[in-house]
Order: C-alpha cells, then structure tokens, then sequence
C-alpha cells in the first residue's frame, strides 16, 4: 500500500495529519524508514552498550520492544479545528474523528484522511465566469420552461462546503458533477411550477428557497455528506432574442399599474366625499323631519288646548283670539290711536297728514 493517499475536497488522498504522513513525519508521502536498516543499527549500537560485544538474544528483545513501541505510539495523529479524520483499516472506512488528539492503529493496519471541511466551494450553473464581471451563458443549463409555458434563461451559484467527510469521500464518486446535475435538476423543478414574472420579479427569493431546500433533501438521500449552504441567482431574465418585446410588455404592465393606482387615489378622494355629502343630508332630511314632526305635534297640542278653552266659554274664547290676532296683525306696523268720543269725530280734524307726523317725529 503507498504511503501518500488520496484525501482533501477534489478527491486526491493525503496522508494522514493534513500533510503530515501516516509516521506523523514531515509533507505527506516520505517513506518510513526500512526496518532491515533499523534493526542493524540497533544491533550495532547494542553491540558497543553490552558486555562481550554482542547483543545476543537479549538485545534483540529490547530492540524489538523499542520498535514495537515506536510503532504504537505512531498511531497518534492530530486533527486541525478546519478538518475531520477519515479512519480506513485496510482501505476500507471505519470511523470519522473531529479535531484534536486522536488514535489510530498503527500503519498498515489503518491510515487516517484529513480532508478541509470548512472551505467553502462554488459551483456555477448556466454561465460561465470571464473577465471581470462578465459572464458566458451556457444555454444548455440555462433555458428552462416555467410554469406558464414561457423560457426563462436563468444563471445560478451554488454555494457547499463538506458536512461529512467519511461519507464525502467514499459515497460519491464525482461530488461536484454529481452537485452540479442535481442542482440543475431542482431549479428546473421549481421553474416549472413557477410563473415567468414571479420568477425574474418578485420571486427570485422563494426560487433560491426552495432549490436550496430541494438540492440538500436529494443529496442527503445520496449519502453525499455536504452542506448546501446557499444557492444565489445571478440573472434571471427571457432568453436574448426576445428581450426587447419582453421589456416593452414590462413597460406596458406598469402604465397599465400606474393607470390603476391614479384611478385607485381618484376613488379614495371621491367616494368619501360623496359618502360624507350623503351622510350630511341625510342627517339634515332627518333633523327636517324631526323638526316638521315636532311642530305639528306642537300645533296639534295647541289647537287641542284652545279647544277645550272655546267649549267652556266660547265668546271669552272668541274675543281673546280676536285681539290676539289683531295684536300680531298690527304688531310691526305704526299705530295712531284716537279717542272719537261719544260720536266719535268730535275731536277729530277732517284732514290730517299723520303719517308725515310720524315721519318727523321719528327723525327727531
């Protein structure tokens, strides 16, 4: 088995510790030391340490114990705050360690894969980046029907890192294609039950919603161990040959609003007016009517009184109503009173201008 495996969020492998190898010794992929050199070294040094100058039996037990430690505590591997450890006995995943101290048997009995977890990855759909902030579309991805039956040509990002490590390397084989074509699939999913304007309007937000919520449900099926995070629109707009009659329908839909909310404040300034208008003469229609009905009622009750007076003493009753209504009769106009006497003309001039008297005495 080599010495450097494949790991980290392409794919490749590494050895276990980040760059370290599995003998927790220097980038990943040094060969450890060949145990043949090891033991003649060890038989050496033994040599010039024991009596006679041979190790014999003896040395050879406490070389083999000192390697054997040495092969154990190689075991130990460190797992940074940015990773997770991926165990494989044999090849075959067993265990996924968080960061910190952590153990293992030693190679070749299991190795450890460290892939970045944190980092957070991008994947485009429907364009291309170039230069700047341009962008290449890619029809292919792109076009999609809505649910009104119209094309929409849409651009998208995806934005993952890795959740699980041991089920992101070993459940897909591909991770970013198999991201990619699912992401496709579930924005064309909620494109098709979605209409043209909401879609490129005022429903870009719910899109993204749900296409996010769509793509993590279809991959945590697959077992692919990554965390959607967020799924951005970068443009959302009728394909390029019928822009311009599509913006010019845009433009009709908001005279045709603008129309609307002019007609709508109209409304809102008449009506209550109007409404305020009735409600005004109504209430007078009412206040006539209460005042009519009182004064009726007020006559009726006074004819009545005055009945009632007659039927006890008629003339008493007939003269009082008579001078009451001479008294009303003459009560505005200018009044001379004299006295005839017993003929009635004894004291009275034949001719006498009094109304012209009275004229001078007022101006008096």
């Amino acid at each position: 088995m080599p010495w450097s495996n494949q790991g980290g969020n392409d794919g490749g492998w590494q050895g276990g510790g980040g760059n370290r190898g599995p003998w927790g010794q220097g980038p990943g992929g040094q060969q450890p030391p060949n145990l043949e050199d090891i033991i003649k070294k060890g038989q050496e040094r033994l040599k010039d340490v024991i009596p006679g100058g041979g190790g014999g039996k003896l040395g050879i037990i406490i070389l083999l114990l000192v390697l054997l430690v040495a092969w154990l505590v190689s075991g130990f591997y460190k797992v940074e705050t940015t990773e997770q450890g991926v165990v494989l006995r044999f090849g075959k995943w067993t265990n996924t360690t968080q960061p910190g101290l952590n153990y293992h048997l030693p190679y070749p009995i299991e190795t450890v894969l460290t892939p970045e977890v944190t980092k957070v990855n991008s994947i485009e759909v429907g364009f291309r980046p170039t230069r700047g902030d341009n962008t290449t579309p890619v029809e292919a991805e792109s076009l999609m029907l809505t649910g009104d039956e119209n094309i929409v040509d849409i651009g998208f990002t995806v934005h993952w890192r890795i959740k699980d490590a041991g089920l992101y390397l070993f459940n897909i084989e591909q991770p970013e294609v198999t991201i990619k074509a699912v992401a496709e699939s579930a924005m064309r999913e909620v494109i098709g039950r979605t209409n043209l304007t909401a879609a490129i309007t005022e429903g870009r937000l719910m899109v993204e919603t749900e296409v996010r919520e769509r793509l993590q449900e279809v991959l945590d099926g697959y077992g692919a161990g990554v965390h959607i995070m967020q799924v951005q629109l970068k443009n959302a707009e009728p394909p390029a040959p019928v822009i311009a009659a599509f913006r010019d329908v845009q433009a009709a839909e908001a005279d045709k609003e603008r129309a609307q909310n002019e007609a709508l404040a109209y409304a809102n300034d008449v009506i209550p007016r109007a409404r305020g208008q009735a409600e005004r003469i109504r209430q007078e229609a009412e206040g006539y009517k209460q005042q009519v009905i009182a004064e009726a009622q007020g006559e009726a009750a006074r004819f009545l009184s005055i009945y009632e007076e007659y039927a006890k003493a008629p003339y008493v009753t007939r003269q009082r109503m008579y001078l009451e209504t001479l008294e009303d009769v003459f009560a505005g106009t200018n009044k001379i009173i004299i006295d005839g006497g017993a003929n009635g003309n004894d004291n009275v001039v034949p001719y006498l201008p009094l109304n012209e008297l009275m004229k001078g005495s007022a101006s008096k």
